[in-house]
């Protein structure tokens, strides 16, 4: 039976590497690509926000289910938290397929910072390109750690699950939380 588990490991080690590097550099470079004749999306930003907040709900009451004991209902919800954040993730690049990049601070939309608009953000501007530096950086160091965890689940190695689990769950839940707050300090300044 162990033999088995470690095989399953092996099966799904490249997976994890490949989706590790593949998503993100997938992302960084669909940020170059825009669509052309397709009207802005700019209804998504909202939506994806609030998946966003609905995935820091979802994990905490996974966490709290498996304290319970509740395994089956602590699996349910990480499935969802999983879905949530791949709906998150095509909703994110159909949005930046078809805009341009909001600029903190820009509030006339020229894309350009004026003086003035630099002014009016002040020392907020750091605060806010700080969440959003460990936001992007977080969200990519992560996704080995839930693909890991999930893979632990399947070959029900529990307790190897449990301890990638207390390292994906806080940077996870620090994603989550943060893409609400990042889109909430630039959502004055989408055009």
């Amino acid at each position: 039976m162990e033999k088995n588990k470690e095989v399953l490991d092996k099966k799904y080690n490249s997976w994890i590497i490949i989706l590790s590097i593949l998503i993100p550099v997938a992302v960084a470079l669909l940020f170059s690509v825009r669509i052309p004749n397709v009207e802005r999306l700019g209804f998504l930003p909202p939506i994806y926000a609030t998946i966003n907040g609905l995935t820091a709900v979802v994990l905490v009451l996974a966490v709290i289910q498996v304290k319970k004991g509740n395994r089956i209902a602590h699996e349910q919800l990480m499935k969802l938290a999983i879905s949530f954040s791949i709906a998150f993730l095509l909703m994110y690049i159909a949005y930046h397929a078809t805009s341009d990049a909001t600029i903190f601070g820009d509030a006339n939309h020229d894309g350009v910072l004026s003086d003035i608009e630099k002014a009016d953000v002040g020392g907020i501007s750091y605060v806010y390109y700080f969440i959003l530096i460990t936001h992007i950086l977080l969200s990519i160091a992560v996704i080995p750690f839930v693909l890991i965890a999930y893979v632990r689940t399947l070959s029900e190695q529990f307790d190897k699950h449990k301890k990638i689990a207390k390292i994906a769950f806080p940077i996870w839940l620090y994603v989550a939380v943060t893409g609400v707050i990042v889109f909430a300090m630039i959502s004055p300044y989408y055009p």
